[in-house]
């Protein structure tokens, strides 16, 4: 899968999130010690959260979360919200798990990939540098 169609989907469901809850200082205030308070729900229920995060990840975070537990909900078979929430839980692990490996995986790759192209210079600093006696040699 591309990255770019999936940052395109992440910021249009970011920018429609913002606009369709954003309310402005109504939704967080500001306490001394520099955290945020947020008030949120998810599938319904009301939240409050203390945080250092600005208002958009704050949403993003909040929009997340409500959407993976309102899928949770429609496929629990009895519509409980606590089997819903640790559905949703073991979802986002799962992804979240799935990511770590991916980018893991990837950050193996890029390392092989720079050893390769780092013996490769090496190799060719060393063709070069026998060029340049050989030279030095025939000149002699």
């Amino acid at each position: 899968m591309s990255k770019a169609p999936l940052q395109s989907t992440l910021r249009n469901s970011l920018h429609k999130n913002l606009q369709s809850k954003a309310t402005g200082p109504a939704v967080g205030s500001v306490q001394s010690n520099g955290k945020t308070t947020f008030d949120f729900k998810i599938a319904g229920v009301s939240y409050k959260i203390k945080t250092s995060h600005d208002q958009a990840t704050v949403l993003a975070l909040t929009d997340f979360v409500n959407r993976k537990v309102e899928d949770a909900i429609k496929i629990t078979k009895n519509g409980s919200f606590q089997n819903a929430a640790v559905l949703a839980a073991l979802n986002i692990a799962e992804e979240l798990i799935l990511l770590k490996r991916r980018a893991l995986k990837e950050i193996e790759n890029l390392e092989e990939k720079a050893q390769k192209l780092s013996l490769e210079l090496e190799g060719s600093k060393a063709r070069k540098d026998q060029i340049k006696s050989t030279r030095t040699a025939l000149d002699q």
